[in-house]
């Protein structure tokens, strides 16, 4: 594992270490996955545009997130049954959050229950949610994460029906009978539902929108109240053919008018990935398969050393760029397809 240099090299290794049908669960997108891989091929098709005579010997990578200082701008997304991975699951995705200073998002899909996870320490967390027909449910779900000291609601909406996983269906993926959904035991669940409002009126933490890509849909999300919007397409598990979250990014930033902040998931393998999202408006980015097949390789070690490794290139990028902190990474420090212009001038 010493020998391990980027990111996307715990894939193999997880991919040799687990079982078919849970490597297939964690990896494969929904139907051709044309979207799973353009969450990253984008990113390569954005070029810097650094700057340099800057003294950049002190980088400071620290922000703040709905009032929470972190140490850096990457912070772990929602990823179901964890112990699918590895023996400790969340509880070891937990405490490499809390090692590294960044927050979890503990899926409500999880293997762990919010108690368990909250028992690792008092560190920032939030907790993801899908509204369900049972409204019951829903409330007490969110009170026993309010109980356990979790800090927001990352409220996902683009899930009114599971996307098609061909991969899924091929494997007949079903959970192992020592694991359970830890947060859902014992409750009677509906189908998928949507209300933000109705959230408000349960709950004082604020609610992150889950699943946006569209200037009206930021707009819906900004007048229901939500206090941050994160453009996701579900790692591409929902509907392919959807853009890449990274150019979708510009769209819903432009159109949150600086009234709530915009964060990405899905496709980020690098620190270059990061700062382009910063750069394209992003106050943040989450992480979700990194995490998953890190946990498989080498449990929390893994997810520790995934987040160190994401943060010296950001740091690195960032040196590179002539930026010594977030704020002063803009717009004019990366150049995407649509800025280029289509026919080269005559010289």
């Amino acid at each position: 594992m010493e020998m391990i240099t980027n990111v996307t090299e715990y894939e193999a290794i997880a991919k040799e270490k687990l079982p078919k049908m849970v490597y297939d669960y964690y990896a494969s997108g929904a139907e051709d996955q044309w979207t799973l891989n353009e969450n990253r091929n984008a990113f390569s098709r954005i070029l810097f545009r650094p700057r340099i005579l800057v003294d950049v010997s002190k980088i400071d990578l620290t922000t703040t997130v709905l009032g929470f200082k972190i140490s850096m701008p990457i912070m772990i997304a929602p990823t179901a049954m964890q112990k699918l991975a590895h023996p400790e699951g969340e509880l070891a995705t937990a405490r490499a959050a809390s090692a590294a200073g960044t927050i979890m998002t503990l899926s409500s899909c999880a293997s762990s229950s919010v108690e368990e996870v909250a028992s690792t320490g008092s560190d920032i967390r939030f907790f993801q949610l899908y509204v369900l027909k049972d409204r019951n449910v829903v409330a007490q779900l969110v009170r026993r994460a309010e109980r356990a000291g979790f800090k927001a609601i990352a409220l996902t909406v683009d899930t009114p029906i599971l996307g098609h996983r061909e991969a899924d269906i091929k494997n007949r993926l079903t959970l192992p009978l020592n694991l359970v959904l830890k947060n859902f035991e014992g409750l009677d669940l509906g189908k998928l539902d949507k209300d933000i409002k109705w959230l408000q009126s349960i709950t004082s933490l604020p609610i992150l929108v889950k699943g946006v890509l569209t200037v009206e849909d930021t707009r819906i999300a900004i007048q229901a109240g939500a206090a941050g919007i994160i453009v996701s397409n579900h790692g591409a598990r929902q509907l392919d053919y959807v853009p890449a979250t990274i150019m979708a990014l510009e769209e819903v930033v432009k159109a949150a008018q600086g009234k709530i902040p915009v964060f990405l998931d899905s496709g980020i393998r690098r620190g270059t990935d990061v700062f382009k999202a910063l750069a394209l408006g992003a106050a943040g980015v989450f992480i979700g398969r990194p995490v998953v097949f890190s946990l498989a390789a080498d449990g929390e070690a893994g997810v520790r050393k995934v987040l160190q490794m994401l943060r010296d290139e950001l740091e690195l990028t960032m040196a590179l760029s002539g930026c010594r902190s977030l704020k002063e990474i803009t717009r004019d420090h990366v150049v995407t397809e649509w800025d280029r212009p289509k026919f080269s001038p005559k010289l």
